[in-house]
């Protein structure tokens, strides 16, 4: 990728009215009053300016487009809670006209939203950016750009911050972590802060390290802290899931629904992001995988750290909220046991009580569970639970499980609470895993292939199956697809043909394949995503960005060979900052 490549050339062209001129002129980002002015249009504009040597410009636009994007965010959170408490969905009647309550609750929250939501925000058109946008914020490459600028302005307290913030969600960049030893060495900036730090994450941490030196007071205070800020965090990540959804696996086919499908299809995305807050509320930014066991993990520290403090009821609250997790987890059942045998003659043990919030999201998460998979057998899509609250394989906090850490008592029986080693993470995918299909064969692994994250596997279609992807090949297939129109990209002795699952549905659609030899395309695709998921034992799910079934035809003596090749592949917009 060349340096000093301009992104957003095109969104630029397609945007000129929403840019703020003083921004491409040099001047502060105007536009404070009325409606909030869209990020990605300050973003762009930022990125404009910083390639056009305007540093000031650049750096005023972006902290106006990162400050509008959190803007964004808090304006639509505080409308859907408002909403959500003065307008509450009403259950439908029996008889005819029965739903005509529920559906007219419906309709006065929406017309709640937008009376709150307009005045701020505007239309809600404004605020819709393209995915790559998203995903810049995502992974902050804005703040990339803010320390290029500051140095520029030698500003480089504000340079440090901003790097440090990129860095955080971008470990293996290593030109950043140069420039943030640099600053430390140049400016004596050593206390750097994260700008996009979630609290709830920074107090888990704090209360972990505590743990480990022993200071329990301190390790319950922030631990505490931790869970507070955890369960706000998900009441916000609820919330903000009730927005817009893509369908842009309908949009290409004309799709027109009934009023209970478009209604379901709408909820099942909203209620699959609800039902994930709990992964995206364990994932450090810039990670793939998230913290394994992450909110048990809190009661688990505290169970214990409330006991070295002497507070046996709270040990015991704790220790039985862990249990709701994981109920078959020896340790703490020791434990709890022995919590219980500490308050014995003083309280009935059995009046503690698991903590309440504990027991009201995780009735919440299985209710959630139970309905995508109804939902998936009843609308003809695959669903696969997580294991969210899995205790084994790599650990990605580095620090150990808390629930036995040894300690033997001058009276009483000895506490089973020896702490438990802690393997160093491993970086590395796992392999061997259930295969999930009785049919499919396993073959080879990753060293049998001499190499890594491999694996050989047999039968995973049938043989009517591969005969009828060949049919529908015949009839879809373009040279070069997928190649860049090269009919022979890697070798001048065989020609490459390929198609999409978006190509195979439009024509199934238009008659020109039958319908359901184009569907098989995409249940393949999802049959292979779905193996390479379980026998890899991911801990997050596997998505592929790009299914291609490609045709390969020997120019010389090869033959002919059909393989449906699932490429997941990195999204590179041209243009990165340098």
């Amino acid at each position: 990728m060349a340096t000093g490549s301009r992104p957003w050339g095109a969104l630029l062209l397609l945007l000129p009215l929403l840019l703020p001129a003083a921004c491409r002129a040099g001047g502060g980002c105007a536009g404070e009053g009325g409606p909030l002015e869209p990020f990605d249009a300050l973003y762009a504009s930022g990125v404009e300016a910083y390639y056009g040597g305007d540093f000031a410009g650049a750096a005023r636009c972006l902290e106006r487009a990162l400050r509008s994007r959190r803007e964004l965010r808090a304006a639509r959170l505080r409308c859907r809670r408002s909403c959500r408490g003065q307008v509450r969905l009403a259950a439908p009647g029996p008889g005819g006209g029965g739903d005509l309550p529920f559906f007219g609750s419906v309709l006065r929250r929406a017309g709640c939203l937008r009376r709150c939501e307009e005045p701020r925000l505007g239309a809600a058109s404004r605020h819709r950016v393209a995915e790559e946008v998203g995903a810049d914020f995502q992974r902050r490459v804005p703040y990339s750009y803010l320390q290029r600028a500051y140095i520029q302005l030698n500003k480089l307290e504000e340079a440090a911050n901003a790097a440090h913030t990129f860095f955080m969600a971008n470990p293996e960049h290593m030109e950043i972590q140069q420039d943030i030893e640099n600053y430390k060495t140049t400016a004596g900036k050593v206390d750097l802060i994260d700008r996009e730090a979630r609290q709830h994450m920074e107090d888990y941490s704090a209360g972990v390290r505590h743990y480990d030196k022993e200071e329990y007071e301190l390790a319950i205070d922030f631990l505490e802290r931790a869970l507070k800020g955890y369960y706000s965090e998900d009441e916000d990540c609820q919330l903000m899931c009730e927005g817009p959804q893509r369908f842009e696996e309908h949009e290409y086919l004309e799709y027109k629904a009934g009023l209970y499908e478009a209604i379901a299809d709408h909820y099942m995305q909203v209620l699959a992001c609800k039902h994930d807050c709990v992964r995206e509320l364990a994932t450090r930014s810039g990670r793939i995988s998230p913290i394994e066991n992450f909110l048990p993990l809190h009661y688990d520290y505290l169970q214990f750290a409330y006991y070295r403090v002497g507070d046996y009821v709270k040990a015991l609250e704790c220790a039985k909220s862990y249990l709701l997790f994981h109920p078959d987890d020896e340790d703490v059942l020791e434990n709890a046991g022995y919590y219980e045998g500490l308050l014995e003659g003083t309280m009935d043990p059995d009046t503690v009580k698991p903590r309440k919030e504990a027991k009201t999201l995780l009735r919440r998460h299985k209710l959630e569970s139970h309905l995508l998979q109804v939902a998936a057998a009843g609308l003809g899509y695959t669903y696969t639970e997580p294991n969210y609250w899995n205790r084994y394989g790599a650990r990605q906090d580095e620090h150990s499980v808390p629930s036995s850490i040894s300690s033997e008592p001058e009276d009483g029986p000895r506490l089973s609470l020896a702490k438990k080693p802690m393997p160093k993470p491993d970086r590395e995918l796992k392999e061997g895993g259930p295969l999930l299909y009785s049919d499919v064969k396993f073959v080879y692994n990753s060293q049998q292939l001499n190499g890594t994250q491999r694996v050989l596997l047999d039968n995973v279609i049938s043989e009517e199956q591969c005969r009828e992807l060949h049919r529908v090949a015949n009839g879809i297939m373009l040279a070069g697809d997928g190649y860049r129109g090269k009919t022979s990209p890697h070798t001048p002795n065989e020609r490459f043909e390929g198609a999409t699952v978006l190509k195979a549905l439009k024509y199934g659609y238009e008659g020109r394949v039958p319908l359901k030899s184009a569907r098989l395309f995409y249940d393949i695709s999802e049959k292979a995503r779905r193996i390479v998921e379980s026998y890899f034992m991911l801990n997050s799910t596997l998505y592929f960005s790009y299914t291609h079934l490609v045709c390969r035809t020997a120019l010389s003596a090869f033959p002919f060979l059909l393989s449906p090749a699932n490429t997941t592949r990195s999204g590179v917009r041209a243009g990165s900052p340098p």
